[in-house]
């Protein structure tokens, strides 16, 4: 998910300098972190005897999360680009 990030903020790149095209570079780096989180509290449940389960529900909210980021962040792409 961090790379398609990435990609993204590398492909806003392409439009036009505005207003638009710097709320997907703030969205895209929002969301990368959002999959880092998401990451390591996946990691944290596999490694915790005590707390799994809770990280791991932890862990599916924030990607959930981060997906709906990156759907939005790609529709204010798609419009941003034109």
């Amino acid at each position: 998910m961090i790379g398609v990030c990435l990609t993204t903020l590398y492909i806003s790149l392409l439009g036009p300098v505005g207003t638009r095209r710097v709320v997907v570079d703030k969205l895209m780096a929002v969301d990368a972190l959002v999959s880092l989180a998401s990451a390591v509290l996946s990691f944290m449940s596999m490694r915790s005897r005590r707390h799994g389960t809770c990280f791991e529900g932890y862990a599916e909210t924030v990607f959930i999360a981060g997906l709906g980021l990156l759907a939005l962040g790609a529709v204010v792409l798609a419009f941003a680009i034109t």
